[in-house]
């Protein structure tokens, strides 16, 4: 690689991780989600705006002439958020409010996501299909399209309004790790059947075998086994570079992964849900280390790529975007409240609670990337996912300033839980 070829990198990457820093910042300030302003940067130096303007096309023509080493970016920068999601998650599992995380989690993420399986051979077409769809593995990503909740979108938006101690934030986080895992197995199963069609149904049944079991020994065995290695007094990598020694864990649970023919993506997410321990805090430091490098540069670069691929000339249709975005909002809003009733939720609660499993945000932006690599599904399906998820985020984001503005209870207190609740209407009020 000349000097000319390293400078034209480094400017390429100093454009997108500057701009969507910056961009991130004003959102933020805005009250939107950063994930918006860092996915605006890409569209901004990408063909829809920047690839349009004489002297900054040369800026667009750079990127994609450096596809191969923005694309390594790309990709580390998704492994180290799915590596960090899966981290968080495993420090967010609770025992309380079962009855209600059960009914939210079974009902309202059920629903969306078996009507997305029953509607998909009516629903999915070739619009939507890529090159290497098939009707399952589309029709799966439609309905985990339908159902998926952030918890990175959520979690911020919780913490930015200062009620991330609350009831309710618990409630809902827990129920969006919940069916996050699930649907992030059907996802590793539509990518397995992915461009699967011409092959024997012995071959194509041992990749599903291997994917499922990958995902059940990452989400059981491993973890104990690591939890082992963790504690070991021969393990001098852990204690004397634990940031180091978390990386190789991904970069580990990875290779095995690749070597299963397994998504990388997902074995990212099974390496951080199995390197954190409740009662362990051996890698809290070298994790919070990880998180302000990959945050501060590898995952804005990543969704700033994610809007860079955009085709919001050729690949982007309004009815597709009006369609997908009404018709899974009303689904998954429905199903929440119809699930929030049955756990004995009522009025604003349901409100609250619907509009804010709704969002998307960054694991929809996720499913649109991972599906569209694999060829399932096609350029305007992708920019439809990618603008859904956004757009959710920020309903989620506005709904729940405007509650705590006003002062009203995120819960409405119910027995059993008046201290708790009456917390959550004070932490309102003072909002």
């Amino acid at each position: 690689m000349s000097n000319s070829d390293l400078t034209s990198i480094l400017f390429v990457l100093l454009l997108l991780v500057g701009l969507a820093q910056l961009l991130g910042y004003i959102f933020v300030k805005l009250r939107q989600p950063k994930v918006v302003g860092e996915i605006l940067a890409g569209v901004v130096l990408g063909p829809a705006v920047a690839g349009r303007i004489p002297f900054a096309s040369r800026v667009v023509e750079s990127t994609q002439h450096q596809g191969n080493i923005l694309t390594f970016v790309y990709w580390l920068g998704l492994l180290l958020l799915m590596f960090l999601s899966g981290a968080e998650t495993r420090q967010l599992f609770s025992r309380d409010e079962r009855r209600e995380v059960a009914w939210l989690s079974i009902v309202g993420t059920g629903i969306p996501f078996v009507l997305g399986l029953l509607l998909g051979p009516w629903l999915v077409s070739p619009a939507l299909a890529g090159a290497n769809s098939n009707r399952i593995s589309l029709m799966i990503v439609l309905a985990v399209a339908v159902a998926v909740t952030s918890v990175p979108v959520v979690s911020k938006i919780f913490a930015d309004l200062k009620i991330l101690h609350t009831r309710f934030a618990r409630l809902v986080l827990g129920v969006a790790v919940l069916e996050d895992i699930v649907l992030w197995l059907a996802l590793a199963v539509a990518t397995a059947m992915a461009g699967k069609t011409a092959l024997n149904t012995r071959q194509l049944s041992l990749h599903l075998v291997a994917t499922v079991a990958f995902f059940a020994v990452g989400l059981t065995i491993l973890p104990r086994m690591i939890k082992r290695i963790n504690k070991s007094r021969f393990n001098v990598f852990a204690r004397y570079s634990p940031a180091g020694y978390a990386i190789a864990v991904l970069l580990g649970y990875c290779v095995v992964a690749g070597a299963l023919d397994v998504s990388l993506v997902f074995a990212a997410f099974l390496a951080g849900f199995a390197v954190v321990h409740k009662k362990r805090r051996l890698f809290a430091e070298a994790l919070e280390a990880i998180g302000k490098v990959a945050f501060a540069f590898f995952i804005p670069v990543y969704f700033a790529i994610v809007g860079f691929k955009l085709d919001l000339i050729h690949g982007f249709s309004w009815s597709m975007f009006a369609l997908f975005l009404i018709g899974s909002c009303v689904v998954k809003i429905l199903s929440v409240s119809l699930a929030g009733r049955f756990a004995g939720f009522r009025r604003l609660d349901l409100v609250n609670l619907a509009i804010v499993t709704n969002a998307r945000g960054g694991p929809g932006i996720v499913l649109a990337s991972v599906a569209f690599d694999a060829g399932i599904i096609s350029a305007k399906f992708y920019t439809t996912l990618v603008l859904a998820a956004v757009v959710t985020s920020q309903m989620a984001g506005a709904w729940l300033d405007f509650v705590v503005r006003r002062g009203l209870p995120l819960l409405a207190p119910s027995p059993g839980h008046e201290a708790v609740r009456t917390s959550e209407q004070e932490t309102a009020t003072a909002g």
